[in-house]
Order: C-alpha cells, then structure tokens, then sequence
C-alpha cells in the first residue's frame, strides 16, 4: 500500500507542480478559444491542461518502475507500456484539437486507434464472466471489438460530464478511488496478481486528478481540455478492462463448486467491473440522455446543447460550486454502493443506506424549489435570496440608479447578444468527439 500511495503522491505532486507552467504556455500558444454558444463561463480560458496530466501519468508510471514491489507488473505484464502507448497517442490527438479543433471524425478515429493500439500489446479483454453460463472465452476479435467500443464509450462519457470547473477530474477521482479499493481488494486479500496493473493505473488515475484540481476549481485557472478529458477516459478503461477480462473469477476459491457456480455465486463482485459504465453511471446516463434528445430534435448526436445534467442543475436554481458537489454526491453513491455491494452482497444495511442516501440526495437536489420565504416585515434582515422578487427590487439601491452612458450604448455596440449569466464558469466541451461551434454570435448563450 506504502508503494502505490508514493505513486499517488509522485503523480499528484508532477501534475500540480507543471499545471501553472502549462497554462503560461496555452495563454502564449493561443489555446484559448471564444466562448461560445453553449458555454457558460464569462471570460476565455486557456486549455491543454491534459499536457500536465500526461506528465504526471508518465512520471506516475516512472516511479512504480522503480520500486521494489510494483517493479513486478512491469517484468510479468505488458499493460503499462500499452497503457502509455494508447495514453500518448490519444493525448496528443487531443492537444491538436484544444489548438486547431480536429475534424470529429479524426478524433472517433484516434480513439478507435489507441484502443488498437493497447489491444495489439496485450491489453484486452479474454474472456467474460456470465451468470449461469460461466466464464466465456473470447474470440481475437470479439475481445478486440469489446475492448475498442469499452474505451471509445468511457472516453467520451467523461468528455460530456466535463462541463463545469472541477466536474470531471473530481468525479473520475471519485470512481478511480472505488475501483482502487476493489482491485487492491482483489490483488492483495485474494493473491491474484492478474489485478496488480488495474491497481497501479487508479492509484495514477487519483494522482493526475488530484494534482489538477486545485488549478480546476471554480474559478477555473485552466481547463484540461479534451487533451486531458479524453486521456484519464482511456486511463479508466484501462484499469476495467484489464481487471474484468483478465482476472478468471474460479481463481478467487469464494465459493466450493463447479466454475459455473462459482461464477453466477460471484457475480455482485463483477457487477461494478463488467462495465466502467457502471463505475462513472452518471457521466454514461448523461451521454445517453444527450444522444436521445438531440435524435429526438433531429440533431447529430455530437452537436453540443446545453443541455447536460450540469446545465439543468444550474437552470433549477443551484449554484455552481453547489451544483458540482451534488454531482460529486451521486458519483459517490453509485461508486461506493457498488463497492459495498460486491464485498457483501447480502446486506440489507447496504441497500438501506443506499436507500437512505439516494432520498438525501434528490432531496439536495430539488433544493432550490423549496426555498423559504421570509415574511415581508423581515425581509430588510435576510439574503436576498429569501426574498420575494418584487421586494428585491424595491429594496436594492441599485434599482433607482439610473443607466449610465456606456450602459445605456451597450444593446447596441453588442448587436442584441444576451451577456452570458455571471457566477458559473468552466464549459469544457461537451463531447469528445464533437465540433465546437466557430460562430462569434452567441445570442443564445443565455439561460433566462
């Protein structure tokens, strides 16, 4: 445990450290687009902030080479050197896009490719554990097929959740620290070393987020850009991958039996792992959802909206910081339930608790519509937030002031654009593999 929390640390601290150089470098190389329709922050941010998380993952990946116990993974497996060959190539796909904006196609191709690529040198699915069936071999090219649509999917399922400051990394962090737990579970409790790589790539995962949030939070000095969304997207796949299609489920002797029982008997402790979807379950409904209405409008299914759970959050009334720990709220819950449940499946305390939290939940959740009001004598004495609209405007100085000059000259200098909605910021591409809007009008980038 000693060696993969050093690991942590090394690449925390290599992403931290390189985080404020980066951005210096995007604001000089110009990787700072317009705002545009679909975005909500007020002022342009500089991206490529994956550059400092690749870093890190290679520093990461240089450290856990040396050191005593996880120098083993790289002499017995050769998954870290195809996870670094797929992270380089789809990380410097992404850094072409944060510059020049990539064709869409380009960018499905080079995930496609990567997945390949980590496909070529080992790191794939083998076989598949199903209830009442057993464990399933799979062919070269059903695991190759397999492997590419789990990747391609997971990376842009965190591409779409990237949309507020902090969102992504926090909630990737967030599932790279359940899935640590339950590969650690397996590699050191149960002795299977096939689960020591999955181990290793979330202990880096939860480095390369941690080191880059504090630069993340709102108000974002820097975003990672599709440069780092698409990069840790691929590094959780990775780790699932190799610990789902690799680990044979008769090896962890749970259960006395035919390999057909054991298998059905161990299936609450693959259900977290069969899919990473299962592990990040918000950003995956949030993709479905978006492909469905922008079907459903007759849309591409890549062209960005705002219409994602963020964007909703914040249109119901919560705040941005408010409105991303409620999404760090439900990752948590799903990741950790799952957790629980694949240790102990047959506890009821566990589905009560989930029960019980999921009802805190949706109660924070629909908070805004349940905001008191204060009586109208202790209005003067309360936020304006307690206060009825019509009294907020009789009650603020600023109501009877009239416009100034430049105010008043405003409408017509902006061409009739409606000013983007102050205190939330951080859009950062809605999906991974779709084309952001080159139009200067954002007449519709308003949320009232």
């Amino acid at each position: 445990m000693r060696e993969y929390l050093l690991t942590l640390c090394i690449t925390a601290a290599v992403t931290y450290l390189l985080t404020g150089p980066v951005r210096k470098f995007a604001i000089v190389a110009g990787a700072m687009p317009e705002i545009r329709a679909r975005d909500v922050h007020r002022e342009p941010t500089p991206r490529l902030g994956g550059i400092a998380m690749f870093f890190g993952l290679c520093a990461g990946l240089l450290v856990a080479d040396h050191l005593t116990n996880l120098n083993q993974v790289f002499e017995t497996s050769n998954e870290p050197r195809a996870l670094l060959s797929g992270a380089a190539l789809i990380w410097l796909i992404g850094v072409l896009d944060d510059k020049f904006e990539i064709d869409a196609l380009i960018k499905l191709g080079g995930q496609m490719i990567a997945a390949g690529v980590m496909v070529v040198q080992g790191l794939t699915i083998l076989w598949l554990p199903i209830p009442g069936v057993g464990s399933v071999a799979l062919t070269q090219w059903q695991g190759t097929l397999l492997t590419v649509a789990l990747v391609v999917i997971t990376i842009n399922a965190v591409n779409f959740v990237d949309g507020l400051d902090g969102l992504a990394a926090g909630m990737v962090c967030i599932a790279a620290t359940a899935f640590f737990l339950y590969a650690y579970r397996i590699w050191y409790s149960y002795g299977i070393e096939a689960a020591a790589p999955a181990t290793l790539f979330s202990a880096i995962l939860m480095g390369m987020c941690l080191g880059f949030l504090p630069h993340n939070m709102h108000p974002a000095r820097i975003f990672m850009g599709d440069s780092g969304s698409m990069l840790i997207g691929l590094v959780l796949a990775a780790g699932a991958i190799s610990v789902t299609g690799q680990v044979d489920p008769d090896a962890l002797n749970l259960y006395v039996g035919s390999e057909k029982e054991a298998v059905h008997q161990t299936v609450p402790v693959y259900i977290p792992l069969l899919l990473p979807l299962t592990i990040i379950a918000v950003p995956a409904a949030d993709l479905i959802l978006a492909i469905v209405r922008r079907t459903w409008r007759g849309q591409s299914p890549f062209a960005a909206d705002r219409g994602h759970l963020h964007h909703r959050l914040l249109e119901i009334g919560h705040s941005h910081s408010r409105a991303v720990l409620i999404m760090y709220f439900w990752s948590a819950l799903i990741a950790f339930g799952a957790l629980a449940y694949s240790v102990n499946s047959a506890s009821m305390w566990i589905v009560l608790g989930v029960v019980f939290l999921s009802a805190i939940g949706l109660l924070l959740l629909l908070l805004p519509r349940f905001t008191p009001r204060a009586p109208r004598w202790m209005e003067r004495f309360v936020p304006p937030r307690y206060r009825r609209r019509g009294s907020v405007a009789a009650l603020s100085p600023e109501a009877s002031t009239p416009a100034s000059a430049a105010d008043q000259q405003a409408p017509a200098g902006a061409e009739g654009r409606t000013p983007v909605v102050s205190g939330v910021a951080g859009v950062n591409g809605a999906t991974a593999i779709g084309p952001r809007s080159r139009l200067a009008d954002r007449r519709k980038a308003g949320t009232r």
